[in-house]
């Protein structure tokens, strides 16, 4: 069964016996490591208690990763937030505001600005990350085409401050690991056909796990986790596990459009 909290610690666990170390996106920029490594970055996007439960998973293992929050109440939980940041993780700000200023793009950077603001009153904030919002006409990164988020004090956003030649990129969008064919955002098109051709294209996480102990993986990995899509096996497993393939035949019509 995929997408438990069982599969996830495996997934972890199996990384870890291969010999990955793991850093959150802020090490990453700022600290070259040598050997296997994996910058482990998690999108709070909803069911934010999730989150606290795969952070702890990871604090048990020794691992360390980035969340990123948003300011949407179904993700920002003051509290949750303090506590993910005890554990040794990185909190960043997953940033929308250009959809949800309706594509006004100075309105919308007045709006990081204070959201960005509100953030940090609760924890130090050096690295941020745009949400997708599938069904927006907007990409929130289009913000930096006029701003700057070094001016803020911000030192890195993944989609443009990752040189995917060096580092492999995987998500769980989609409750899948070849999301990519469905997403709208979440997915790197300038580098995902050659992985294809070197066979770094999966599906479940047996064949994920099963590739990283056969030795097949490269030694750099980027992997984004949407926590809510992570659920012991009952109602909250078969809700997610119905909606997202109900999301992805959506996302897949859009995408065909855009085409």
């Amino acid at each position: 069964m995929d997408f438990t909290l069982t599969a996830y610690k495996n997934l972890l666990s199996a990384l870890i016996s291969a010999g990955y170390s793991f850093q959150t996106f802020e090490q990453f920029l700022q600290h070259h490591v040598e050997g296997k490594t994996v910058v482990l970055r998690h999108d709070v996007d909803l069911l934010l208690f999730n989150s606290l439960r795969t952070a702890q998973i990871e604090y048990n293992l020794g691992v360390k990763g980035s969340y990123y929050f948003r300011s949407a109440p179904e993700s920002w939980n003051e509290n949750v937030i303090k506590e993910i940041a005890n554990l040794s993780h990185e909190v960043g700000y997953h940033y929308e505001n250009l959809t949800t200023c309706k594509g006004d793009v100075a309105k919308a950077y007045i709006d990081f600005k204070n959201n960005l603001g509100n953030l940090r009153k609760l924890v130090d904030v050096k690295t941020i990350c745009m949400h997708g919002s599938p069904r927006s006409p907007y990409d929130s990164k289009d913000i930096w085409k006029e701003y700057s988020y070094r001016d803020l004090g911000i030192i890195g956003e993944p989609y443009l401050d990752t040189d995917f030649s060096k580092i492999f990129y995987l998500t769980d969008t989609g409750r899948r690991w070849d999301g990519y064919k469905a997403s709208v955002r979440d997915k790197i098109e300038n580098f995902q056909e050659e992985w294809n051709k070197k066979g770094l294209t999966f599906h479940t996480t047996k064949e994920l796990i099963t590739a990283i102990s056969a030795g097949k993986m490269p030694d750099k990995i980027m992997i984004t986790i949407h926590p809510q899509r992570w659920n012991n096996f009952g109602a909250k497993w078969i809700k997610e596990l119905v909606l997202q393939n109900l999301k992805n035949i959506i996302k897949k019509l859009i995408v065909n459009k855009n085409l």
